[in-house]
């Protein structure tokens, strides 16, 4: 009997080791493995540099609305874009000078080190107010169209052409199509243009490019001692990456106290870009003369 029994445990020892060794095994391939975790390389040239970018409030327009400036860079080579001086029926130029700052900031570290990039999208936001009843940043379905007759918001909000308000031959009245415009009771007298000869007086630019429409071409500026050499340059240099006709002097009517006068009287190349209509925005060669003005001036 009590060898029978002896055998008897063991085979229920024998049970339980098989039984034991079983659930380990069982275990081993149920639980799960640790997790690898794969630290993905941050590439820092692929990180908008934030620290390169500024944004200026630069003055007030007429109705209190402010004129900004972003600035992209940190280089000794200023370039400065400014749109809608003429406002609401050329908005389309401050919609490119938009365009124009998004990619910016998403490629803002391929801006070449010794250049910096200022954009004034719009110069003359009470005009632009007029056809998009809205404030700040537009986009084109902001715009009212039944309000797009020709010279809509082309004036500032004391019914003056801040593009004849500049101290480059000015006179009081001026001529717009063959229409008379005010020019403003001196030049500078309004904030709009004031904010804007601060800020290059304060910076000085190596180049200032401006955005219009509808002309379809780049036009060089001048005042009493005619073009400057780097002018044409960066018409030509423009105007050729960009697919746009180069018109050195604009003779279609006489013009006084215009903004690019103004600038090439102080030294400063100055053009105008002209798209083709007040509706399109023309990226893709804008874009090319861009960065083709950015290639001459920053050398």
């Amino acid at each position: 009997m009590m060898g029978l029994k002896k055998a008897h445990i063991l085979v229920a020892i024998g049970v339980i080791i098989a039984l034991g060794f079983a659930m380990f095994q069982l275990f081993l391939k149920t639980k799960p493995l640790p997790e690898t975790v794969e630290l993905t390389p941050v590439v820092v040239d692929e990180i908008p540099a934030l620290e390169k970018t500024r944004i200026t409030t630069i003055g007030q327009s007429v109705e209190g609305r402010p004129i900004t400036a972003y600035e992209y860079g940190t280089g000794e080579r200023h370039i400065l874009f400014v749109g809608a001086i003429h406002g609401g029926y050329e908005w389309n130029s401050a919609l490119l000078a938009y365009d124009y700052m998004d990619y910016l900031e998403l490629h803002i570290n391929e801006l070449p080190d010794n250049v910096t990039v200022s954009i004034i999208p719009v110069l003359n936001p009470d005009g632009v107010y007029m056809v998009t009843h809205k404030e700040g940043r537009f986009t084109q379905t902001d715009v009212l169209y039944e309000d797009q007759t020709i010279g809509t918001g082309r004036f500032n909000a004391n019914n003056v052409d801040l593009n004849r308000n500049f101290a480059c031959k000015w006179q009081p009245k001026s001529t717009w199509r063959g229409n008379e415009v005010s020019a403003g009771t001196s030049a500078f007298s309004e904030p709009e243009a004031l904010a804007l000869k601060g800020y290059v007086e304060t910076y000085q630019p190596d180049g200032v490019i401006f955005w219009h429409s509808q002309s379809n071409a780049v036009y060089a500026s001048e005042c009493e001692n005619g073009i400057l050499p780097g002018t044409i340059d960066l018409m030509n240099s423009y105007a050729t990456a960009a697919g746009y006709k180069s018109v050195a002097t604009f003779d279609a009517y006489p013009v006084t106290g215009d903004a690019e006068g103004w600038l090439a009287s102080i030294g400063i190349p100055a053009i105008t870009v002209e798209l083709a209509t007040h509706e399109t925005l023309e990226w893709e060669k804008n874009l090319k003369g861009i960065e083709n003005t950015i290639t001459l001036l920053g050398k």
